[in-house]
Parts: C-alpha cells; structure tokens; sequence
C-alpha cells in the first residue's frame, strides 16, 4: 500500500489533483472518495474528466445516482456515481457497476464501506477540510497489486508521502 498527502489551498488546487490523477488511470481503476459535503469530490472528479478526455460537463450525480461520459479521445469512458442515497451493497451491485468497471474508470463519491468490491485494486481518496483553520487536503491511498511499489508509484500526485 502506498499514500500521499496533497495540500489543497483553492479549489484550482482540488481540479489539478483530480487532473494529475486522471493522467495516471486507465479502464478498470477503481477511485473511491470520501469527505463531507462540500470537500472537494465533484471537483476532483471534474479535474479527472479533464484529463481523461470525457464528454459532457461533469457534475454530482447526486440524484441519478451514476452517470456514464464517454471518451471524446478514444480513452475509458467515466462512470460517476454518487453513493450518498444508496442503503448499502445491495443497492449499490443493482447498479452493475461490476459489469462496466473493467473497461471504464469508475469514481465512487461517498464509496467507502460499499465500493471496494468493485475491485481488488483501487485508489481511496480522503478529502478533509479542517474546520478551525479551513485547510483543506486530500490523501490518497493505493491499495492492491496495480498501486504496490511504495510511494513512488503516487509521485506524480505531488504532496508528501504518508
């Protein structure tokens, strides 16, 4: 397992990370995020759209719940899906999510607890805003075969390791 953690001052910060991020995935990552509302998880994702190259605006799929944009570059398409609604696992496999994963990146806003079954290997996000001082970051953990390799395989994330 490997982990960094990024500093976010702006929300420019949060789109560039979620960029950087896009610039390392490939169909069949898996990306987990958590934080409360309002920490940063549809930004990020925008910046990941940005640089996968995906059609349409994206935006919190809060109330469809996922929302599929497809590569205008001849990449992945992006699965966007926001768990905040769904009761539990069950919910979340009537989505079938299993049956696109491996051939899109999926991103799971308020995924942890019910998301990481989607993939042996996948990236949780954490973004914190600090309540005293407003800081916000972002730590990102890989977890399983394709993110092994110590800190050095999230280097390009920039932020220190963790």
């Amino acid at each position: 397992m490997s982990a960094v953690r990024v500093a976010l001052a702006t929300v420019d910060d949060t789109r560039a990370l979620g960029a950087r991020l896009g610039g390392m995935l490939r169909a069949g990552d898996l990306v987990v995020l958590t934080g409360s509302l309002g920490a940063g998880k549809t930004t990020l994702t925008q910046g990941l759209g940005e640089a996968l190259g995906v059609r349409g605006a994206v935006t919190s799929p809060t109330f469809v719940i996922a929302r599929v944009h497809p590569s205008t570059v001849g990449g992945p398409a992006l699965v966007h899906v926001d768990a905040y609604r769904l009761g539990g696992t069950l919910e979340l496999d009537d989505l079938d999510l299993d049956a696109s994963v491996e051939q899109s990146v999926t991103v799971v806003e308020w995924g942890h607890g019910l998301a990481e079954g989607l993939a042996d290997d996948r990236l949780e996000v954490v973004l914190a805003v600090d309540t005293d001082t407003e800081e916000r970051t972002a730590t990102v953990t890989g977890v399983g075969g394709r993110w092994a390799g110590g800190p050095d395989v999230l280097a390009p994330l920039g932020g220190e390791p963790c």
